[in-house]
């Protein structure tokens, strides 16, 4: 991969170690302004530390990160970036509002407090203090901290843990709207059909190692198998997993086997992250069995 020096995030021959595990193994990564990047990857798999060496929390141990062509711990470099980490520690006893005049007030042009609060449905929480929030409220507080100063770009690191869905559907809009101004995103998700509905490309990254990095359609096309769904004679709705649907629909006709209600599609996100994920397992053991989809749930 050639490495522009105008991307927004750059990631080139990179390795992390922590003791004895290594968490990132040699990546090399290329986020262009305007993009949203969506990380999928188990647990374990180096999204976090990733995002980590990209805000230049962690340092690499080789290679070399660049957040818009600046070495991220230089503080130039950062205040064009917005995070929202997995945790974020928010001052109990403070209030909604002054949290986000307080972290406004480090960047030269921020969003004003009641546009931002508006915008993420927490006016009505803005006297109260951060301590007394609900999980998905205080979710929904980082998020908006994240895009207070206008960043050219944000990690989003999980960013809709902890909300219901109608929490999630407006982060959604939230994240749609920032990216749609120009801002670039790269965010890892353990919900597939949230990466799914957001993301133009997607990075499948396992055991430190880069496996997928192309359009969501052409990481879905990677999955060679179709469902199948049709209704048999007797009433009963069923599904199959077959490699060609056409020739499975002809040999159907063909037998004279009675259907109806005939539904084909291709692989959903969950099924192809699972058959990466499970092709790169066979990579690293040397063996050959079949693909393996990985149960949502599990995914960080």
């Amino acid at each position: 991969m050639t490495i522009s020096s105008t991307s927004a995030v750059t990631v080139t021959g990179v390795t992390r170690r922590f003791g004895p595990v290594l968490a990132l193994d040699d990546v090399t990564l290329e986020v262009g302004h305007g993009e949203l990047v969506g990380l999928l990857g188990p647990n374990g798999a180096g999204k976090s530390t990733l995002l980590s060496l990209v805000s230049g929390q962690r340092r690499p141990d080789a290679g070399q990160v660049r957040l818009d062509g600046r070495d991220p711990r230089d503080p130039r470099a950062r205040t064009a970036l917005g995070l929202t980490p997995q945790e974020t520690g928010l001052p109990a006893t403070l209030r909604v509002r002054e949290v986000v005049d307080f972290v406004a007030g480090h960047y030269p042009e921020p969003v004003p407090t009641d546009e931002l609060l508006d915008q993420f449905g927490l006016t009505d929480l803005g006297r109260r203090q951060t301590g007394s929030l609900s999980g998905g409220q205080k979710r929904r507080l980082a998020v908006a901290l994240s895009l207070v100063g206008r960043p050219r770009v944000v990690l989003l690191d999980e960013p809709t843990t902890g909300l219901d869905v109608s929490g999630r559907t407006a982060l959604w809009d939230a994240i749609r709207q920032y990216h749609a101004s120009g801002g670039t995103v790269l965010l890892t998700s353990h919900y597939l059909e949230e990466v799914q509905a957001l993301a133009e490309r997607v990075v499948v990254i396992d055991r430190g190692n880069v496996l997928a990095d192309d359009s969501l359609q052409a990481v879905l096309s990677r999955v060679g198998m179709r469902r199948v769904q049709l209704t048999d004679a007797e009433g009963v709705r069923r599904e199959h997993l077959v490699p060609d649907s056409d020739a499975f629909v002809r040999d159907l006709v063909t037998a004279g086997t009675p259907f109806r209600d005939l539904e084909i599609r291709g692989a959903t996100l969950e099924e192809a992250f699972g058959e990466l994920v499970g092709q790169g397992a066979e990579q690293a053991a040397g063996t050959t069995h079949a693909g393996v989809t990985t149960n949502e749930g599990a995914l960080r």
